[in-house]
């Protein structure tokens, strides 16, 4: 008995000990954004003066960030959907090879998919110079999450029986696709939506490769912030940063949990 409970408390000892590795540099990187001046420490006193100048300096770059996240929210839903409900109809060997193929940019890197693009597309001086660029990046790198997230979803359940009974009752297609196939799907896309939000406001390499000066993202800017600018402006764009995505991964975590009690895979 005594063995179990240490090997108890050495176990959540090494547990509280990694947490603490992983967690105390993003707290003292946020807390270095409302200090005064961090060379002295928090006994300089706390203030929201940083926080005031980064939004100064960089609101444009956050601005833009949420509506390219929010675009390509809306490019992934009205491609994403009907593909996964599409791959999931086609099934067998030719549905996964497809599926494959669009999963395809998560096994390249975010530098190669930014070259692809500059190569095939870079030619477009005003498409080339535009946040539709970025735009067309991130819908590239965060489909396959919105398909898989769907396509498990859709797997879950049966959907064949469902659209049956609909359309024994005279539905066409397209009513038991938008009445039936979508609202059971919820889950997936709820899940898939958040994903896509969160790496579009997170994705730096595909973005550094694709942005101009004036096409700065958050990811971007934050970057730039630590380069040219007092730790303590780029520590406050920092906390921006964890302001915005961190509430998005909770409620992905706490997706996760509701449906695998739920028996279902996201």
């Amino acid at each position: 008995m005594k063995a179990r409970r240490l090997l108890f408390v050495l176990q959540a000892a090494f547990t509280i000990l990694i947490a603490a590795f992983l967690i105390v540099p993003a707290v003292m990187s946020m807390v270095a954004g409302v200090t005064t001046n961090y060379a002295k420490g928090v006994s300089s006193g706390l203030t929201s003066a940083w926080i005031f100048q980064v939004w100064d300096l960089y609101a444009d770059t956050i601005g833009r960030s949420i509506l390219i996240a929010l675009a390509t929210l809306t490019c992934t839903l009205l491609i994403g959907i009907p593909a996964a409900y599409a791959l999931h109809t086609i099934g067998g060997r030719t549905g996964r090879l497809i599926e494959e193929l669009i999963t395809l940019p998560l096994a390249v890197p975010g530098l190669a998919i930014a070259l692809a693009l500059i190569l095939t597309y870079g030619e477009f001086g005003a498409f080339r110079q535009s946040s539709l660029f970025i735009l067309a990046g991130h819908v590239v790198f965060t489909l396959p999450f919105m398909v898989r997230s769907i396509i498990a979803i859709l797997g879950a359940i049966d959907v064949q029986t469902l659209e049956e009974g609909a359309a024994s009752l005279g539905a066409p297609p397209w009513r038991r696709f938008v009445d039936v196939v979508v609202p059971n799907a919820r889950p997936g896309i709820l899940a898939g939506s958040l994903m896509v939000v969160t790496l579009s406001l997170g994705e730096f390499n595909l973005t550094w490769m694709l942005h101009t000066p004036l096409t700065k993202t958050l990811p971007v800017g934050l970057a730039d912030s630590y380069a040219s600018m007092r730790l303590e402006v780029a520590s406050a764009y920092t906390l921006i940063f964890f302001i915005m995505i961190v509430p998005l991964l909770v409620a992905m975590e706490m997706i996760g949990r509701r449906s695998s009690k739920t028996g279902l895979l996201l």
